[in-house]
């Protein structure tokens, strides 16, 4: 099947034609190409870099309801998913051309009792990491989640699970195979040894200061805020009476959250946009997110690239080139102006296959 877009292609303002030809963009005209959309707005497929698709409020799923999580995420323009984390093996939907592409990071790795049960492979010795990772990495797209902190009921507040020595063996690991490495990460204590570990990305970041930040300057290291998450820290700090350090610190962070993602954006800190989706977050919400970094001040075609042609680069992906997939959005108005413009797209073309998901 041959067919054409013809719209302004983002990012830039010039009126471009593409062509799909077997699945993949062709930048050179094709004859006898049918026009399936003109006049608009094009872009590459977005991408959420924190979307978690085979994971579940209370863990692993089954595979219909991944299935169900990932055609949600397709119908509002996230194509590309890095996927952060899940107890549920996915990759069979590798198969299906009709679902998006999703990057794997294995099953969150984390210590017994210090994470959300049934979501990680639980170490009962931390030595154990650099193996848990190696493991990881091989169920994985070339990334692995590690949990960076979480409560210690024993101090109850938030606490490292992992000493520096043993992160920089597992992350020193993980790049020897080829893996990248992200963590989550709410609190202060945890950042600057896995910053100083090497790890490639944090999650969350919510307890970010000037010197992890400039730390994460130091080693190029990105950030995945998930603003849109951070929203459920009042609602946990509130469940967490038993624990009113915990809750209180919970607080102070969901406080301070913008202004320190704000910073670490001017600083230079690479952003990307993830939702989080898949537990407390609902599918289908990365136009969400790309607003909330409007709000922390990105200019609309930043905040627009950390979910579509910068997060592409970053995770190795291409975009509308020559012979890319031909997997792109086509919107008749401006998808800059919101999202309600920007998850509802007029076309979705995956795989070069054509769906019209709000007809």
């Amino acid at each position: 099947m041959r067919t054409q877009v013809r719209g302004v292609v983002l990012p830039g303002d010039a009126e471009t034609r593409l062509w799909i030809v077997d699945g993949r963009i062709s930048t050179e005209p094709v004859a006898g190409a049918d026009t399936v959309f003109e006049g608009g707005w094009i872009l590459p497929g977005l991408v959420d870099a924190h979307c978690h698709v085979g994971l579940g409020h209370h863990g692993e799923i089954t595979l219909d309801e991944a299935v169900a999580q990932a055609e949600t995420e397709r119908d509002v323009g996230a194509l590309l998913l890095r996927d952060c984390g899940s107890p549920t093996d996915t990759r069979s939907l590798d198969d299906r051309d009709d679902l998006p592409r999703i990057i794997r990071a294995g099953r969150h790795v984390a210590r017994p009792k210090r994470y959300i049960a049934g979501f990680a492979d639980e170490l009962e010795d931390e030595s154990q990491l650099p193996a848990a990772v190696a493991e990881q990495a091989k169920r994985g797209d070339g990334w692995v989640k590690l949990v960076g902190d979480w409560i210690d009921r024993t101090v109850g507040d938030l606490a490292p699970l992992w000493s520096d020595d043993v992160l920089k063996a597992a992350i020193d690991t993980a790049h020897a195979l080829g893996a990248r490495v992200t963590a989550h990460v709410f609190g202060e204590d945890a950042l600057p040894g896995l910053i100083g570990a090497g790890i490639d990305c944090i999650e969350h970041g919510t307890g970010l200061t000037d010197d992890t930040i400039a730390l994460m300057i130091e080693h190029g290291t990105a950030l995945v805020p998930t603003l849109v998450n951070v929203e459920n820290f009042p609602g946990i700090a509130d469940s967490a009476a038993r624990y009113p350090t915990y809750a209180a610190h919970m607080r102070d962070l969901y406080t301070r959250c913008y202004p320190r993602v704000a910073a670490a954006c001017e600083a230079g800190v690479p952003v990307y946009a993830g939702s989080d989706a898949g537990s407390t977050v609902a599918h289908g919400r990365i136009a969400d997110e790309v607003e909330a970094l409007k709000n922390i001040g990105m200019s609309p075609d930043a905040a627009l690239g950390a979910a579509c042609w910068d997060a592409r680069r970053w995770l190795g992906r291409p975009g509308l080139e020559h012979g890319a997939p031909a997997d792109l959005l086509c919107y008749s108005q401006d998808p800059r102006s919101g999202p309600a413009v920007l998850n509802r797209p007029d076309l979705v073309i995956l795989r070069g296959k054509v769906f019209r998901p709000w007809r």
